[in-house]
């Protein structure tokens, strides 16, 4: 499945480049302002803090929200107490659009996240002319080559890259990479099946002073407990906050 995700969102991505040339889209991307500062707004404080993500639907659970205006929710977010605002920009499963994303940019004042499927350099260039501050890469999908490769370029373009791990030896490419944010994810994007307790298996392997984020299987405050007392300094959430009030919903994760 995730290859198939992969491969999806590379060729969506050439069907855009025939419109949008490489050349125009870089143009797009160095003439935005700087990328916000991603590890500031995410380092470890008190209280654990959000990454709240727009999400219209799923592969594992299909529609979960009409979002008709992007840009609502994700104030909502920020007037709630979210750092960063994640977008799902992936069509075909997800049901998302860069659109979105440059919504998303223009209604918020704090980082906004790019997250798809992301295997070349032109789908890096997009999430930055749309306004991203930072784009996820997600080391099951990538040789070591390209995920290396990807990572300088994010860099390169001002962003801040999120690697994404899903067991022990991808933490361990993660940190090879000498990334300073790495999520893990509870969600096994071959089957889809969760397993919350993974973060606590691996989050020793993360160094210190290195953001963890934990994505996925967050439902409600006793969820954002669990990874809270594993050790992550962040969360990544979705459908808890798409289905539920998100302010509400926000504030009692906040609490934690």
């Amino acid at each position: 499945m995730l290859q198939q995700l992969l491969a999806g969102s590379l060729e969506d991505a050439a069907t855009r480049r025939q419109q949008r040339p490489f050349a125009e889209v870089e143009a797009e991307a160095l003439a935005r302002p700087v990328a916000l500062d991603v590890l500031e707004a995410l380092a470890p404080a008190e209280h654990i803090k959000v990454i709240a993500e727009v999400k219209r639907a799923s592969p594992s659970r299909g529609d979960l929200a009409e979002i008709a205006e992007p840009r609502t929710l994700a104030a909502q977010y920020e007037a709630g107490g979210a750092s960063v605002v994640s977008v799902l920009t992936e069509e075909r499963k997800f049901k998302g659009s860069l659109a979105d994303l440059e919504d998303v940019r223009k209604a918020v004042s704090i980082p906004v996240l790019r997250k798809d499927f992301i295997g070349d350099e032109y789908q890096l260039l997009e999430a930055r002319a749309a306004g991203a501050d930072l784009a996820l890469l997600i080391v099951a999908a990538l040789p070591q080559a390209t995920l290396e490769r990807l990572y300088a370029f994010t860099r390169e373009l001002g962003m801040t890259p999120l690697v994404e791990t899903h067991s022990a030896s991808e933490v361990a490419r993660a940190v090879d990479l000498g990334s300073q944010l790495i999520g893990v994810n509870a969600r096994d994007l071959s089957t889809f099946e969760l397993d919350r307790d993974l973060f606590g298996r691996v989050a020793d392997q993360i160094p210190a002073g290195v953001i963890r984020v934990a994505e996925s299987a967050v439902l409600d405050v006793a969820d954002v407990q669990h990874y809270r007392e594993a050790g992550a300094d962040v969360v990544l959430v979705g459908e808890a906050l798409v289905t539920n009030d998100p302010i509400a919903t926000l504030s009692s994760y906040l609490s934690v």
